[in-house]
């Protein structure tokens, strides 16, 4: 993959994302580990904010993560259009607590002309446990990026 936006998202690889054009990313701070066609890798540190009242990484957060990352990855394509997720179905398998690293993997599954459907593991540090996975479709839209 040879976009003007994956050379970006490039730059960051063993580097915290700052500059992102997702505040939400911002916030998240994650380390790029990798960017290939169809497929990224971040890296997160669980932070206090992150967790719920049982000090384990939040569901919603969980989401979020997945949600961000896979968006990064359709990003990476360099299309001229945004996609937005019509669905998002997260499944939860084991905890992370607050100082976890944690591992997120995307895949693109299928790319078509309207619909992409996409992936994304959450795994711990050395990738022997899985923490969660989710599934989304998203559309691309009429509205062109800058």
């Amino acid at each position: 993959m040879d976009t003007k936006e994956a050379a970006f998202l490039r730059q960051f690889i063993d580097k915290e994302v700052v500059g992102s054009p997702s505040p939400f990313m911002n916030w998240l701070r994650p380390v790029m580990l990798s960017v290939e066609e169809g497929s990224l890798a971040f890296q997160y540190t669980i932070r206090k904010e992150m967790t719920n009242p049982f000090g384990t990484l939040h569901g919603g957060i969980t989401a979020a993560m997945i949600d961000d990352a896979i968006g990064a990855t359709l990003i990476a394509y360099g299309e001229p259009y945004f996609h937005v997720t019509i669905n998002l179905a997260i499944d939860c398998f084991t905890a992370a607590k607050e100082g976890d690293v944690v591992i997120a993997q995307t895949t693109v599954v299928k790319k078509g002309r309207q619909i992409v459907n996409a992936q994304c593991d959450i795994w711990n540090h050395d990738r022997t446990r899985l923490i969660a996975k989710g599934y989304t479709n998203m559309l691309k839209t009429p509205i062109k990026d800058k």
